[in-house]
């Protein structure tokens, strides 16, 4: 249960980061809504995933999740730099997530 609270807990953390674009400065009431409800959800499936995960492991996953989920979605959403190099990267940390799971004895 831990580790789906804590991919939801990233998919959050995606939403919140790619909501500050559309809050344009906290200035737009509906996206600054919808961008703080995702970082409330974020960190309170977090904390409830900490209560069975590694301080450290929940922490890179989430924050690797929303890296990654951000990055991919700026390139889909906003046109951003789809570079092989960059790419790679985003594979590196992708790798690093699962590896994660895989040597976390929860």
């Amino acid at each position: 249960m831990a580790w789906w609270l804590i991919v939801v807990a990233g998919l959050f953390e995606v939403g919140w980061a790619i909501g500050l674009k559309y809050t344009e400065g906290f200035t737009r009431l509906w996206p600054t809504l919808g961008t703080v409800g995702s970082m409330v959800a974020s960190v309170v499936l977090l904390g409830l995933a900490m209560k069975q995960l590694p301080v450290g492991t929940a922490y890179a996953v989430w924050t690797g999740i929303g890296a990654v989920g951000t990055a991919v979605l700026g390139i889909v959403l906003f046109g951003e730099s789809a570079a092989a190099g960059r790419l790679v990267c985003l594979a590196l940390i992708s790798a690093g997530i699962v590896g994660l799971k895989f040597v976390t004895p929860h």
